[in-house]
């Protein structure tokens, strides 16, 4: 009797009345005792409200039950299909949502839907996965921007993947400690081909010379990448590299003379396919000539292994004086012993040309630190 002497009224009272009866009837719904005849009946015109046809009705409703675990779970997933202001209230807030729920609307939804479900209090792993996998940059900036969103290494990379190219995106990512490195790089290669791409610098250097700039920066910016990597990740990175071609003789010589020893080590076991502890215990302790059968058995040509032989001899002698200049005792010691050879490959001399420019490099490096103390003594 209750809901039909509801029904009849509501068929005649105007809108304002309507919703102040929607609001009124979901609080009581939630914060009185009612028998269970009267909460089904209270149940059943709440259900009713959904097909109002003002707005204004839908959302007095919502407002009244979104924050409450006890609101009627059907009522709740109508509301949440409605017009977004209606929407809105339940899924931003609503507690009754499982992951399951949420991960259905973010496939179902519009972009203002994923937007809300991004913007929970609290964002589960699945649900951002889910968000990372069809979001658009508004959606997953919002993720990204949610200190309540947990968002696992996997969807990091996958939003780098899909969204790398949007410069907010690239910098809330670069920001976070947990982005994989194989993200990290990808989100570097975005940003050298994005300043590429710009006319105005290819008018200033010129584009042969721009892609020389490029590569090179992105091979130091590389190497910075793996110095700094989780040893548990250096094998994720490795692969990732060899995947898209950067593991080549001049980035291998680059990271060793840099002393990055463990991402070296792993790159050598990826495409020599030894067992880590046998290549390990090689570069550290073994013979010149297992040296050398060992980077041959990585692909790298007889005349610049024994560049890389030689590299690695002096790298240990270098380790063991002094860890803190290891760049510049390997690549100085190396240029002066490949100086003075009559007969060297054009390959070698190629790579001697990059150890030269890592050489420069770190001198001016130095000289800038240099003249850092200096100004800081002086003040």
């Amino acid at each position: 009797m209750i809901v039909e002497a509801f029904l009849r009224w509501a068929e005649t009272a105007k809108t304002g009345d309507r919703a102040k009866a929607a609001n009124a009837l979901g609080r009581a719904y939630l914060q009185s005792s009612m028998p269970t005849e009267e909460r089904a009946a209270a149940e059943m015109a709440m259900t009713y409200l959904l097909d109002d046809p003002s707005p204004r009705v839908r959302l007095s409703l919502a407002e009244a039950l979104a924050h409450s675990d006890a609101a009627p779970r059907n009522v709740i997933l109508s509301l949440a299909e409605d017009q977004p202001e209606i929407a809105g209230q339940v899924i931003i807030s609503s507690p009754l949502f499982s992951d399951v729920d949420l991960v259905d609307l973010a496939a179902r939804g519009t972009s203002v839907t994923r937007i809300l479900i991004a913007s929970r209090g609290s964002v589960s792993r699945s649900v951002s996965a889910a968000l990372a996998e069809v979001g658009g940059e508004e959606d997953v900036l919002c993720l990204l921007e949610n200190d309540g969103a947990a968002i696992s290494r996997a969807s990091l990379k996958r939003i780098a993947e899909r969204l790398g190219d949007c410069c907010d995106v690239r910098r809330l990512l670069l920001e976070r400690e947990d982005l994989p490195s194989d993200a990290r790089h990808l989100l570097m290669q975005r940003v050298s081909e994005a300043l590429s791409g710009f006319n105005l610098v290819q008018a200033a250097i010129g584009s042969q010379r721009l892609r020389h700039i490029t590569r090179e920066a992105g091979e130091t910016a590389t190497v910075t990448i793996a110095g700094a990597v989780r040893h548990e990740d250096i094998p994720e990175l490795v692969e990732h590299l060899r995947l898209s071609g950067r593991l080549t003789p001049a980035f291998l010589m680059h990271a060793l003379c840099s002393g990055k020893v463990d991402f070296f080590a792993a790159t050598i076991v990826s495409l020599s396919g030894c067992d880590e502890r046998r290549v390990r215990s090689i570069l550290g302790n073994g013979r010149m000539h297992a040296v050398r059968a060992l980077y041959e058995s990585a692909g790298l040509p007889r005349d610049i292994s024994a560049v890389f032989v030689e590299a690695t001899l002096l790298w240990r002698n270098a380790s063991r004086a002094d860890a803190g200049s290891v760049l510049e005792n390997v690549s100085s010691r190396l240029l002066q012993i490949f100086r003075r050879k009559d007969s060297v490959s054009p390959a070698a001399t190629e790579l001697m040309d990059m150890v030269e420019k890592l050489h420069i490099a770190e001198q001016r490096q130095s000289a800038r630190s240099f003249a850092s103390l200096a100004s800081l003594a002086a003040a």
